[in-house]
């Protein structure tokens, strides 16, 4: 699910999959791929993204890293520097419930990247934080292996891999 191309369109899944959850229009677009999907892995932290650090980290195989950060817009979860560390090692996006900052440089990266906003003070790093727990914003629930889906239209989730019939 990496390339932009493989990911179905919201819209079209959105009509064959009328049950699925489907976000509040709140997220904007800051990465360079405006087109992403994958696997959801979760982390829920307030103004400290040592656990967002911990996770591009690590072998992203194609998932969506979904960072709920209660919605503060006191300071930024995720720059260039860990968007870089995502591409390298996979990651097909990030979604923020909160801020991101250096959105120049994330806007070059190969990397689905969403979030209410920028701002331009970095997170504390105090090792807070949660990983690998259902996280709820902009109306919907993400639970971990969740499959979540993003474009220009918006965010569509759902508990299974959703395919378009042939």
């Amino acid at each position: 699910m990496n390339s932009s191309n493989a990911v179905p369109a919201t819209t079209d899944l959105s009509d064959a999959y009328p049950g699925a959850q489907v976000a509040e229009p709140i997220l904007r677009h800051f990465g360079g791929r405006l087109c992403f999907g994958g696997r959801v892995a979760t982390i829920l932290c307030l103004e400290d993204n040592s656990r967002v650090r911990d996770a591009v980290g690590e072998p992203g195989q194609g998932r969506v890293l979904i960072v709920d950060g209660g919605g503060s817009l006191q300071c930024a979860l995720l720059g260039d520097l860990l968007g870089e560390k995502a591409v390298a090692n996979g990651w097909s996006g990030v979604i923020v419930n909160g801020c991101v900052r250096d959105t120049r440089r994330l806007g070059q990266l190969d990397l689905g990247v969403m979030a209410l906003a920028a701002h331009p003070r970095r997170s504390e790093k105090r090792g807070h934080g949660d990983r690998d727990v259902p996280v709820r914003f902009a109306g919907i629930t993400f639970h971990q292996g969740d499959h979540v889906y993003a474009d220009h239209d918006g965010v569509i989730l759902g508990g299974a891999e959703l395919t378009l019939p042939a």
